[in-house]
């Protein structure tokens, strides 16, 4: 089944209560899990930012709506009960709780303004605020990819090469900007685009191959041969860079071979210039913050 909202995880949250018993998230999450029948992937998944899995993001918000609604309390960190309120909610035997039943509660609509669709009924995400957050900072950053691969190919060669540079640098690779940039560019030599330094101590070196091209995706054949130039180089390592895509042929090779080869098509080229700043710029920056529980902390 699909992950279930943090709506559709608030009737299971308070049940799990109605021990009357303190319970710790992290065990109510796993029962919760098993209850709802998800699957390991799906028990995994991860909210945009990889910092969290969907599901315990749900489970959280579940939680902190309901105590909003003080129908839980937090006893203390990763702990909470059922409440009294809870408690005779419970014996009502409501069908489901979500966002739009809580606001019965004063407190609760203290907590949260409405925010009404033309039609009347309340707009609410599957993941509370923080998946609605993250979720459209990827849709963001996946339409502002989409935007960088486009102009990618219509960069000069020249360019092109220098953009390789430049995000290799800012991943860590390379001694400065003056000897990656005599290591890349113009080399042509037998499949090879050019060289750089693996670290700032130049310790090994990464042979490069950069393909700036529109439609066609890059076969087996090209990869062979940039592999076949590291062999003659007695190299060990290759990035291949294009701004198209690979064909599955390509990719099985570079799997089955010795050498490593890092194969980077033009959607991921376009993701690491966004992680690492290459030809874009901040336009806005918003901050989540949320309670600092140690400040509160008395000795």
């Amino acid at each position: 089944m699909a992950i279930p909202t943090y709506e559709e995880v608030m009737l299971p949250l308070m049940r799990i209560g109605a021990d009357k018993q303190e319970h710790s998230m992290r065990q109510v999450v796993d029962r919760l899990a098993t209850d709802f029948k998800l699957t390991d992937m799906e028990r995994k998944e991860l909210l945009p930012s990889g910092r969290d899995e969907v599901f315990n993001n749900r489970v959280g918000w579940a939680r902190t709506y309901l105590k909003k609604a003080g129908l839980v309390e937090i006893t203390r960190w990763g702990y909470f009960k059922i409440t009294e309120r809870g408690l005779a909610l419970l014996k009502e035997n409501p069908a489901k709780i979500d966002t739009k039943f809580l606001y019965r509660y004063k407190e609760f609509g203290d907590f949260k303004a409405y925010k009404r669709t033309a039609g009347g009924e309340e707009v609410s995400e599957p993941g509370g605020p923080v998946e609605a957050l993250e979720t459209a900072s990827q849709a963001a950053k996946d339409s502002l990819a989409i935007e960088l691969r486009e102009q990618l190919k219509k960069t000069s060669p020249r360019l092109f090469e220098r953009i390789v540079v430049d995000l290799l640098l800012a991943m860590g690779y390379g001694g400065n900007l003056k000897d990656a940039g005599e290591a890349v560019g113009g080399i042509g030599d037998e499949g090879i685009d050019g060289i750089i330094k693996a670290d700032k101590l130049g310790l090994d070196t990464i042979y490069i191959q950069a393909k700036r091209w529109d439609k066609s995706p890059v076969g087996r054949p090209e990869v062979h041969k940039f592999a076949g130039a590291l062999q003659g180089k007695h190299a060990k390592k290759g990035i291949f860079i294009t701004t198209s895509d690979y064909t599955k042929e390509a990719r099985d090779y570079v799997s089955s071979i010795e050498n490593k080869i890092i194969l980077i098509d033009g959607n991921e080229l376009a993701q690491f210039m966004i992680d690492f700043n290459v030809g874009v710029t901040v336009e806005n920056t918003f901050y989540l913050k949320k309670v600092n529980s140690d400040y509160f902390a008395e000795e």
